[in-house]
């Protein structure tokens, strides 16, 4: 099991490193990805975080899930980012997951991943989840292969859903009770 976690200067903290953090308490093997051009990449809130490698040294041909946190200005470098747009198209096209966190659900919207899906994200980016059908409750949907997140508040919900998706029920609520998640 690989999973690919990408960050772009502006990335929300909290929705990448808790995220990855609970991923690897669960042994599933995370890249930090950097679409940067460097591997140090700068959070929304000045925290600089060292990636494990560059988006274009990635071997997508084994990984089985790709995931975006949001942030503003790092949601705006992933849009903008052309190699990571067509990875996330191939990798909706095969079949595989993907997971989106807070604004970042809005990448997959501008590239039509969502339309006639169920999705969330951080509440006023709903116009651009393109075609998908907005869930203003949820904290986290899955449809399909898409999983979908409302923000920070969210993001342990989140990896605990994708522990769950990747390692099953039983290892999600192991890591839940230790890490003494209500």
């Amino acid at each position: 099991m690989k999973v690919c976690m990408h960050l772009a200067d502006g990335f929300e903290e909290i929705e990448a490193i808790s995220v990855v953090d609970i991923l690897r308490r669960a042994d599933i093997k995370v890249q930090m990805v950097s679409i940067m051009g460097k591997k140090e990449v700068v959070g929304a809130h000045h925290i600089g975080v060292m990636a494990d490698v560059l988006f274009e040294n990635v071997d997508y041909k084994d990984v089985d899930m790709i995931i975006l946190p949001g942030g503003g200005q790092g949601t705006q470098n992933m849009a903008e980012h052309v190699g990571l747009n067509e990875q996330l198209t191939k990798q909706f096209m095969s079949g595989k997951w993907i997971a989106a966190i807070c604004a970042a659900p809005t990448v997959l919207g501008k590239l039509g991943l969502l339309t006639g899906k169920s999705a969330v994200c951080y509440p006023g980016c709903e116009s651009q989840l393109t075609g998908a059908d907005i869930s203003s409750s949820a904290s986290v949907i899955v449809d399909g292969k898409i999983i979908t997140s409302r923000g920070p508040g969210t993001s342990f919900e989140f990896a605990l859903k994708i522990v769950e998706l990747l390692k099953g029920l039983e290892v999600a609520n192991s890591l839940k009770s230790q890490m003494i998640i209500a």
